[in-house]
């Protein structure tokens, strides 16, 4: 379980989630993946980064398995804080992020996803929240980046996923291609970006944050309460005991463990 950088090309990094089975990442692996994005970003060799990640899929979101060990709401705002701390880090990064996804993209997924500058997504990409059948509540302000508003929120009341190629139609994906292509697809992004001035690119990543309309922190952070009102009244407690009783793995990606 890791979270690793490299440097492919000349002012590229990729930072790379590996945590089997399926990257629902716990409390540290969010910090681990702050702290990468923002290390590559702060080099001032590099000129993009690139965000992507081993194994079956591109994010499930926290590792619920870990909430579920903890008798009190430590590993909640735990999860919380590292969720906000890696969206953040996309987000702030002082270069273009370029999310590379394949497989299923969920719950937190969706959050780094959001905010990062681009995404290019293999042809199997899912996106998705499925927030609701999780006893959590979150990364909405990441999804209606993606999608239009009322799309969004069908998504999210039904915990149903999107497909690469309906992002790509609504303009939020640059490119899908076929999944042994997407590294390449990528990359080579990437190094188009990465031909422009290391310092104008810096300056450009600040400006269009400085005149994006919605305030992505303060936004998520509002979301982030309704969780922990969930969890604090018992009722987050309830629906993730009932769902890994049942043993869900439906739509949103076999893996039962992710959320925002």
């Amino acid at each position: 379980m890791s979270v690793s950088t490299a440097a492919p090309d000349k002012g590229i990094a990729v930072v790379t989630v590996d945590y089997p089975p399926v990257n629902a990442l716990p409390v540290r692996g969010w910090y681990a993946l702050a702290d990468a994005v923002r290390a590559a970003g702060r080099d001032p060799g590099t000129r993009c980064v690139v965000l992507a990640a081993e194994g079956r899929g591109f994010n499930a979101g926290v590792d619920i398995k870990e909430m579920q060990r903890d008798t009190g709401h430590t590993a909640l705002i735990g999860a919380n804080r590292g969720c906000y701390e890696a969206f953040s880090a996309v987000y702030e990064c002082e270069v273009p992020v370029v999310a590379a996804v394949h497989g299923f993209c969920l719950g937190g997924g969706i959050g780094l996803v959001g905010n990062a500058d681009a995404i290019v997504a293999s042809e199997d990409a899912a996106f998705g929240l499925p927030e609701l059948d999780r006893g959590a509540l979150g990364a909405a302000t990441h999804l209606a980046r993606l999608v239009p508003q009322h799309l969004m929120r069908a998504l999210y009341y039904t915990s149903r996923t999107a497909t690469a190629a309906e992002l790509h139609a609504h303009g939020s994906v640059w490119q899908v291609v076929p999944r042994a292509e997407l590294r390449d697809a990528a990359l080579e992004l990437a190094r188009e970006i990465a031909r422009k001035d290391g310092t104008l690119l810096r300056f450009a990543k600040a400006a269009i944050n400085g005149i994006d309309p919605v305030d992505v922190h303060r936004s998520y952070r509002f979301e982030q309460g309704f969780t922990f009102e969930a969890n604090l009244s018992g009722l987050a407690d309830h629906i993730r005991d009932d769902f890994g009783q049942q043993g869900q793995q439906g739509q949103h990606g076999e893996q039962g463990e992710g959320r925002a």
